[in-house]
């Protein structure tokens, strides 16, 4: 006899689960510098929930007092407060949604949050850090505790949407007086976090054609708008009326303090894989590069030690491109301070750096060999991967932009955000 238990004992023709896609923190090389562990990690894949938890608005209240507007907003449902001065506080509730399922992300670790973000560190070692841990405990973090939220649609072709702000463990979104908040047109309330959910979805997808597109803000209930003068200006942008806050393969979503790169499931159909990069990196030493100082074989440590100097690493004269094993050649004391070394080759003065393989999958454009280095970390990918990311404005503190390297996140050189690397190759 069959019986109701055996429901969900999987079996051979179980279905894979669905796969809505993933959320990558620029950044980081593949993992974070102390290990991936729980919901604090450097990618994080967002699955077809076993039971839809969306919620969408219903019901709104007008409160005389914040008294009052605590009674309305129930524990055990949705709702977001938007307090208007003392004595006004408006209570829109939510109710349950089938058709999507909410994933969550911010700061704070309390259980309502699936994806924990921290702020990221630029240029550390091992392509990226985190605030975690360390010296860096002090650093005032500018991530909200619960900084945005994400619906997909349950059913094909399985939407993903934005919204600034996630409900925390009281199932509560509040927006203070100092909150950026409004009535629209049609009657309800909107508003903006303290320091910005920002959107950039890129022109042509996530693709070798991909274009940077343009950055914008989103509101608590969705909206697009133009971005305010400073990130936690009172006044908002304007209202973008063409534009909606449905994420495409390649959307950044940019939480002041840590960037993520939004990849669907089919786009990631399409990426190079692990696999498919290791083979790339066992072709570059099949070919025996060499130093043409020492004349010894050069080779990229494997994926594994990718923080750690080894003593056949390539190193890169960053003006130039000409790759070789690390020397003492052209190191003068009078240069040392700058780090301006001569190459041995072409006698360009430059940057003197070790090149890392790009391990993060998820940040190319496409398959093709790693051929280019970011300038000035030295990480290596392939020639579009670094002509995309090297034209990408990225949000910096609270009102600057700079291109960055998507594998460490160090802002790129003005000048030169990359450079195309010659090798030698063996001389027998």
């Amino acid at each position: 006899m069959y019986s109701p238990d055996q429901e969900n004992i999987p079996t051979a023709s179980t279905k894979a689960p669905v796969k809505y896609g993933e959320l990558i923190v620029l950044g980081y090389n593949g993992s974070l510098p102390n290990g991936d562990r729980g919901r604090r990690k450097s990618r994080f894949a967002l699955f077809r929930r076993p039971k839809a938890n969306g919620v969408k608005p219903s019901t709104v209240h007008v409160a005389c007092t914040p008294q009052a507007a605590k009674a309305i907003s129930n524990k055990d449902q949705h709702s977001i407060s938007f307090t208007l001065s003392r004595a006004q506080t408006v209570v829109v509730e939510y109710t349950h949604d089938s058709s999507v399922d909410m994933f969550q992300v911010g700061r704070s670790t309390e259980s309502p949050i699936d994806f924990v973000v921290m702020d990221t560190v630029p240029g550390s070692p091992a392509g990226g850090g985190s605030c975690e841990g360390g010296d860096l405990q002090t650093v005032q973090s500018t991530i909200s505790r619960f900084a945005c939220r994400i619906m997909c649609q349950r059913s094909p072709p399985h939407t993903a949407r934005i919204y600034a702000a996630g409900f925390d463990s009281s199932k509560n979104i509040f927006l203070g007086e100092k909150a950026a908040k409004w009535k629209t047109s049609d009657g309800q309330m909107d508003g903006l976090t303290t320091n910005g959910v920002l959107v950039m979805h890129p022109r042509n997808g996530f693709t070798e054609d991909s274009k940077p597109g343009v950055w914008r803000e989103i509101s608590v209930c969705g909206n697009v708008f133009t971005l305010r003068e400073t990130r936690s200006a009172q006044q908002r942008g304007k209202m973008v009326e063409n534009e909606t806050q449905e994420l495409v393969d390649g959307s950044l979503i940019d939480l002041c303090g840590a960037t993520l790169l939004w990849r669907t499931a089919e786009g990631l159909s399409r990426t190079p894989t692990l696999k498919h990069l290791e083979a790339l990196r066992l072709e570059i030493n099949a070919a025996r590069p060499q130093c043409p100082v020492g004349l010894n074989t050069l080779a990229f440590p494997s994926m594994r030690r990718k923080d750690v100097v080894d003593e056949k690493q390539p190193w890169v004269y960053l003006r130039c491109g000409h790759v070789h094993g690390y020397h003492d050649w052209g190191n003068r004391a009078e240069q040392a301070p700058s780090g301006q070394r001569e190459c041995p080759m072409c006698r360009t003065r430059g940057p003197y750096v070790p090149l890392w393989l790009g391990c993060e999958a998820g940040f190319y454009l496409d398959a093709a060999p790693p051929t280019h280095a970011f300038s000035p970390c030295g990480h290596v990918c392939s020639e579009k991967t670094a002509t995309y990311w090297g034209q990408i404005p990225l949000p910096h503190g609270t009102h600057t932009y700079h291109a960055a390297c998507p594998f460490c996140a160090q802002q790129l050189n003005g000048e030169q955000a990359y450079i195309r690397l010659i090798f030698q190759g063996p001389l027998d």
